[in-house]
């Protein structure tokens, strides 16, 4: 696969030809590496004092796993006309409407959008960053309210290494894709990053209060880690 001392651009892999994303971090204690659900593109965190040579011996023997991580990818589904995507979990049709008018709604398991054919991606990304920004604001605030906390700021992005942040200065910051997720999914990324807002750690005390906002939250914590990448492979 790789024969130069320098790291590639890209990588071939069961004849495909893959993005190469390296990241050298000062922090990094050994060389990890990740397949982007999104774009099936290979990143490589490659920690201080490696060398190329190292890395690059580290690539050739994890071609398999790259090549039976991207197998198990599911597929992409674009945002277009009779696409099923879901939203909070239930499985909503995409029904396109060029000459109506109101912008993007939903009836029932109906999503609808819409203006110009070209605009459809772009309408539903929008319409669905703001369901993720709605829903995250007001669940957050209603659970920090009741464990006696403040949420300062509540914004959504499309962020691959975490679901969630929390600041110290009380601000939260989710995937926006967590919308698409099922519903008790999300309330425990939300409760999560609520429970940051007292414990900025991951230590038991934080653990007891996010099992009194979430009791089942080890079962969500399963589904993203199974089922979290899905949430890249549409849009």
């Amino acid at each position: 696969m790789l024969w130069k001392s320098s790291l590639p651009e890209s990588l071939e892999i069961d004849g495909r030809r893959l993005t190469l994303k390296v990241r050298r971090d000062i922090r990094a204690r050994r060389l990890i590496l990740r397949v982007d659900p999104a774009d099936g593109g290979v990143a490589l965190t490659i920690p201080k004092g490696t060398s190329n040579r190292t890395a690059i011996d580290f690539l050739e023997r994890h071609e398999g796993w790259i090549a039976e991580r991207l197998h198990k990818l599911p597929p992409l589904t674009p945002f277009t006309h009779g696409a099923a995507i879901p939203i909070l979990g239930d499985l909503h049709r995409i029904e396109h409407r060029p000459d109506a008018r109101g912008g993007v709604w939903r009836e029932e398991q109906v999503v609808f959008v819409t203006g110009k054919p070209e605009h459809l991606q772009r309408r539903l990304t929008d319409y669905l960053k703001g369901e993720a920004r709605k829903v995250c604001r007001t669940r957050s605030e209603a659970l920090a309210g009741k464990i006696g906390e403040k949420v300062t700021r509540v914004t959504v992005r499309d962020t691959r290494s975490r679901w969630g942040s929390c600041s110290t200065s009380g601000a939260l910051s989710f995937s926006w894709r967590l919308i698409m997720a099922p519903e008790a999914v999300l309330d425990y990324v939300i409760a999560h990053e609520v429970a940051h807002l007292r414990h900025h750690d991951h230590s038991p005390s934080f653990w007891r209060l996010v099992s009194e906002l979430v009791p089942d939250h080890q079962t969500q914590r399963r589904w993203l880690k199974r089922e979290g990448s899905l949430l890249w492979r549409f849009g």
